[in-house]
């Protein structure tokens, strides 16, 4: 049984075999993309679906390789998140679904992608970051809020009657102010505040102009500052809360893989040693029996 375990192993460490599960990973992604092409799917279903069980079959051997790897105590497999939404995903196959649920079992099919990201070490560092980066990124976006909110009812209030469209309430105005904050034409919203409703921007929509009013300087002031502080300052906090994440996954993994590479080594040693102590015992029995002799 030992060397079963030991087989197993030194299978789930070899380059070989993850690379073969990466490719397993690459062709299921490939066959759930044809699979959108109906006409073509419907054709080749027989073919679809045997290859569909292959994949299958890959990933379960996946998880008992890498259960037997971890020898008499076989829990420890799952002490690993990314080993249990594997096991969750092949698991999940087997369930009992069909009629309407198809299009669950296609989602759970689809989400066999996401196992790219463990195969790819940086891939993973990357999703590592993001959620490392969640809690901070939570009172970023609680600041980005109040930014929003804020400005939405300055907007309301100066150029809504001017810019119905654009600013008849505050739910409207935040959805006006998200796509100020994305760039997105965001100076044709500038121009018609600035102008007046009835000389830039509703064109073919004049009904809905009742009340132009130009607020050369204000909305300028007003567009300009919002873009500077949502879109320069508050969205690259973003980009630095992330790449705060990165650094703590980069060194977290550093860490893990040097943990790892002086478990194996320790492995080694423990080896070498069961085997020294084998050739003593074995040279002990050798001399008694000689001497018996």
């Amino acid at each position: 049984m030992n060397s079963l375990f030991d087989l197993c192993s030194r299978i789930a460490n070899t380059s070989w075999f993850k690379n073969s599960i990466t490719i397993a990973i690459l062709f299921a992604g490939l066959l759930i993309g044809i699979e959108t092409y109906h006409e073509f799917a419907s054709q080749h279903m027989g073919l679809l679906h045997l290859l569909d069980q292959g994949i299958l079959l890959v990933f379960i051997i996946e998880i008992v390789v890498k259960i037997l790897a971890e020898g008499r105590r076989p829990w420890r497999y799952f002490y690993d998140s990314w080993n249990v939404f594997d096991f969750v995903i092949v698991a999940a196959v087997f369930m009992p679904f069909g009629g309407s649920s198809i299009a669950i079992l296609r989602l759970l099919r689809l989400l066999r992608v996401l196992k790219l990201v463990k195969a790819l070490p940086k891939l993973q560092m990357l999703v590592n970051a993001l959620l490392r980066s969640i809690p901070s990124m939570g009172y970023v976006s609680l600041l980005l809020l109040l930014l929003f909110y804020i400005y939405s009812v300055a907007a309301v209030t100066f150029f809504g009657e001017n810019d119905p469209v654009h600013f008849k309430d505050l739910q409207t105005a935040m959805l006006s102010l998200f796509r100020v904050v994305t760039l997105e034409d965001w100076t044709d919203i500038m121009y018609i505040n600035m102008h007046g409703c009835a000389n830039y921007g509703y064109d073919g929509i004049m009904e809905k102009c009742t009340n132009s009013n130009a607020y050369p300087l204000g909305a300028a002031l007003f567009f300009v500052s919002f873009v500077l502080l949502g879109t320069m300052i508050v969205l690259n906090l973003f980009i630095g809360v992330i790449m705060t994440g990165m650094d703590e996954a980069k060194r977290s993994m550093d860490e893990e893989n040097v943990d790892e590479t002086k478990g194996v080594e320790d492995d080694k040693q423990l080896q070498n040693l069961q085997k020294e102590i084998k050739t003593l015992q074995q040279m002990i029995s050798n001399l008694k029996q000689n001497k018996k002799e």
